[in-house]
């Protein structure tokens, strides 16, 4: 809501729009963050790093809770959009696949309004002291940023980690003097803590525009994509060691049938034939895990009935063939 004492018409409402990339090392809580801003389950999550490997676009429309300065210098109710990039995390990356993942979370901050960087408070609650040296890869980011001059947010992510909630202050204080946020806010995405927060600081960053998207778009993926990385997730939570980075996922078919379900036939790629015999299972018993838990995730993100057929297919070295990265939407051209 507004904070407002009588209606307010459209002619004096601001309205906000922008984009703002979501960055930070693997497993600090990017796209769980995503997922709890719109309030829809648009990116996988899984305890291994490196799960997500596209950019993910999730829409936020909403009203700030504070009026906002115009460019006039008026303060204004306002209402507005953000358009969130969810971006795999940056690391050291030495195959293709990596190298790939890497460009497509640096390369989007340069084509955005604004940055929300994410970090976890209980990595650096006992790193406090002025000389504290961070990780390369987020030096890398808080280069990128400096190099750019975007605006940026910190997210403290992960504060119930923190045992010591005295600390949480201190490392607030920290990070204000590692970089030039415009601020940082603490949270915890998995129990939705403070999220408002988070938006209504990025909406102080954001132009004054018409939204970017409808009032009823979430995503501009197309559900075949949603559906091939629900499938991927199934695989990162059920198969282990370097095995879930060599799959891949194709939807080859999708009919939507009159009665109202949908039939979706994928394929799970795999790097070495090895592997197949893995991802398939004694029996058969490890697709077919994969495959009932995935139907319904799919089933609940398109909220109809889906019918789900799995095949595993070998093609030897994908996961370093910039051919075969190309054709299964990983390019390695430079953006």
């Amino acid at each position: 809501m507004c904070y407002t004492t009588r209606p307010v018409s459209d002619a004096e409402t601001l309205h906000i729009a922008g984009t703002v990339a979501i960055v930070g090392r693997p497993n600090v809580g990017k796209s769980t963050l995503l997922n709890a801003i719109v309030g829809e389950k648009l990116a996988i999550v899984t305890p291994k790093p490196q799960t997500t490997r596209n950019r993910i676009v999730g829409v936020w429309n909403g009203h700030s809770t504070t009026t906002m300065e115009d460019p006039r210098g008026a303060h204004r109710p306002a209402e507005g959009q953000i358009v969130f990039v969810d971006t795999p995390g940056v690391h050291v990356a030495h195959s293709p696949l990596n190298r790939y993942m890497v460009r497509e979370a640096m390369g989007s901050i340069e084509s955005v309004d604004a940055v929300l960087m994410v970090v976890e408070a209980h990595e650096n609650a006992k790193a406090l002291s002025p000389s504290a040296k961070l990780p390369e890869a987020e030096n890398w980011i808080l280069e990128r940023l400096a190099a750019t001059g975007k605006p940026a947010v910190l997210c403290l992510n992960k504060v119930d980690h923190v045992k010591d909630k005295g600390q949480i202050l201190p490392l607030i204080e920290w990070w204000g003097r590692a970089a030039k946020f415009s601020a940082v806010v603490p949270t915890c995405a998995t129990r939705k803590k403070n999220l408002e927060g988070i938006v209504q600081e990025l909406l102080r960053l954001l132009p004054e525009a018409e939204p970017l998207y409808g009032a009823d778009v979430l995503t501009d993926r197309t559900e075949r994509f949603l559906a091939s990385e629900l499938i991927r997730e199934q695989l990162f939570l059920r198969l282990h060691h370097e095995l879930p980075y060599a799959t891949a996922v194709v939807i080859d078919a999708w009919e939507e049938r009159e009665k109202g379900d949908v039939v979706v036939d994928a394929t799970v790629v795999v790097d070495r034939e090895s592997q197949k015999a893995i991802v398939v299972g004694k029996r058969g018993t490890m697709i077919r895990d994969v495959g009932m838990a995935a139907r319904k995730e799919i089933g609940e993100l398109l909220h109809k009935p889906v019918h789900l057929r799995l095949n595993v297919r070998v093609e030897e070295g994908w996961t370093t063939s910039p051919t075969d990265l190309a054709e299964l939407g990983y390019s390695e051209e430079d953006r």
